[in-house]
């Protein structure tokens, strides 16, 4: 298995008391980081009030859990980060999307989110295998995580279901490293900013 769920909350205490607000928590990630950026799955809006089925089409893209995926990847290699980590999955995907292992854990919540945590093997999450493990058990893909992180919270990457992209937070080197890898649209982000959405 390459998944644990965790009855003890505490690896995801520093996100669940970070005292951040619910909103810039759930969709940039807790603060503290040097740098913060977007992983976008589809364009930013190009006007307000866009439809995100309008901006989807704008552009062929990989599905948002292989942009995920490359992502972590990316993050792996260019940090040095422990190969164990952690994953937030949003209870609100339904009791089918989980295994039994995981809807026996307690919950991790913050303001208007409740989560179940399990440990992870990040380089399993990046080759695929905890999808096939997951799917095995549940014969529906793995949620994509709400907050992913390695055990030493080098990095983060953080995804909402409302939000068109995922937040990701981290040293400003490692940032900047996503910024020029060629398979993503990352772009620099503030923790302060007016981010885009969709209607």
């Amino acid at each position: 298995m390459t998944f644990f769920p965790c009855c003890d909350q505490a690896p995801a205490e520093w996100i669940a008391t970070s005292g951040e607000q619910w909103w810039s928590l759930v969709t940039l990630g807790p603060p503290g980081f040097p740098a913060y950026a977007r992983l976008r799955f589809i364009p930013d809006p190009a006007y307000a009030g866009q439809s995100e089925n309008e901006g989807a089409g704008r552009r062929e893209a990989p599905s948002d859990t292989d942009q995920f995926r490359v992502a972590v990847g990316a993050l792996l290699q260019r940090s040095g980060s422990p190969t164990e980590g952690y994953a937030l999955l949003w209870d609100g995907w339904g009791e089918d999307a989980f295994p039994q292992s995981v809807l026996r854990t307690p919950r991790v919540v913050v303001p208007n989110r409740e989560y179940y945590l399990c440990r992870v093997s990040l380089p399993d999450l990046v080759s695929g295998a905890l999808e096939d493990s997951w799917q095995a058990e549940t014969n529906h893909p793995t949620p994509l995580p709400a907050f992913i992180w390695p055990s030493d919270r080098s990095w983060c990457i953080t995804k909402d279901i409302d939000p068109h992209w995922a937040g990701i937070g981290g040293q400003r080197e490692l940032i900047d490293h996503l910024l020029t890898e060629p398979s993503l649209d990352v772009v620099t982000a503030e923790k302060n900013e007016n981010l885009p959405f969709y209607r």
